[in-house]
């Protein structure tokens, strides 16, 4: 067993310039932006042109965050993508945005666990630096939900943005610093609460078109019961793990779900607003994206220094659920 650490130095993320507000989604769908904000906290979202893909935004996403650690493309020795909107069903995003970087060997995959995905591969990455067999890896959540959104379903067109987040992951031999702490979660029987059907029990075929299957499906009464339920157990389990209390954590960032959703959580654990990261209302829910574009925003800010605690949270389809603990 090694004694390296995956320490996080360098964050990264690329927001579409395109911005659908409630006004705009109030001409599509029987809404008003008094109520989406009330419900959701969202104002607006960023909404991939024409040109712009899962793997674009990847790239550029990765390579503010291969810059921020003081590195080049060359250093990076393995890209994992998580991603439910991947460049195509295959190859993976992460093949694509290894060629868009320069790279012709470099090994690269794409993970699915949805929302909570960028917390599984940031764990997954951080298992190949600790394990020793990398020191370099590019982690990176990326996603163009509004290819798969449902822009006549007012329960979930609303919810949704685009974007791209990445952090890189070196090997340190400080046991104090990097990812000291994650769990990840899956419950197969929750499957029906959020999903998008088009695959091998769902052909793509003109019947499925017709039944308007391509989109994004989602239950969001289900939701809102299971992330709740989730945000808070996941943070207390996590803080109790690694000994923090609500004065020695930095900063929580969620994954971005449901504004409601995270004040309901804040109030119950006791936790101060202005140690909780949120930006839902400039980029509404970009699933896999959310936790890195917030931590990158949080880095930029000057709201994190060395040595500070940050604790991560995420629950999406599957069902799964995750967090982790990473000092800085």
């Amino acid at each position: 067993m090694s004694n390296y650490s995956a320490i996080l130095t360098g964050t990264g993320s690329s927001l579409p310039e395109k911005r659908l507000t409630n006004e705009d989604l109030a001409k599509l769908v029987d809404t008003n932006d008094e109520w989406i904000v009330q419900r959701t906290g969202i104002r607006q979202r960023r909404i991939a042109v024409e040109g712009e893909t899962t793997a674009s935004l990847g790239t550029l996403a990765a390579k503010k965050a291969i810059a921020a650690a003081g590195l080049t493309a060359a250093d990076i020795e393995l890209i994992v993508c998580a991603t439910l909107t991947p460049e195509m069903a295959f190859p993976a995003t992460a093949c694509f945005i290894a060629a868009n970087l320069g790279m012709t060997q470099t090994p690269g995959f794409d993970l699915s666990a949805a929302c909570s995905g960028f917390l599984y591969a940031l764990n997954t990455g951080a298992n190949f630096v600790r394990a020793g067999q990398y020191k370099n890896v590019l982690v990176i959540g990326a996603e163009t939900l509004s290819r798969v959104v449902d822009y006549t379903d007012r329960g979930s067109c609303i919810l949704f943005g685009d974007g791209a987040g990445a952090v890189v992951l070196q090997r340190s031999t400080d046991p104090h610093r990097g990812l000291i702490y994650s769990s990840l979660y899956a419950d197969g029987n929750g499957a029906e609460v959020m999903k998008l059907p088009p695959g091998s029990r769902h052909p793509i075929n003109q019947q499925l078109i017709d039944s308007r299957q391509q989109f994004m499906q989602l239950k969001g009464r289900e939701v809102y019961k299971f992330a709740v339920t989730k945000f808070e157990e996941l943070i207390q389990q996590a803080m109790r793990a690694c000994e923090l209390t609500n004065e020695t954590v930095k900063l929580v960032v969620p994954h971005q779900v449901n504004q409601r959703i995270i004040d309901s959580a804040i109030e119950k654990l006791g936790l101060p607003v202005e140690k909780v990261f949120v930006n839902i209302d400039k980029y509404g829910n970009t699933s896999a994206a959310s936790i890195p574009i917030a931590l990158d925003e949080a880095w930029r800010q000057g709201r994190l220094s060395p040595g500070d605690a940050v604790v991560f949270v995420a629950f999406g389809a599957g069902l799964t659920w995750a967090s982790a603990v990473v000092r800085i």
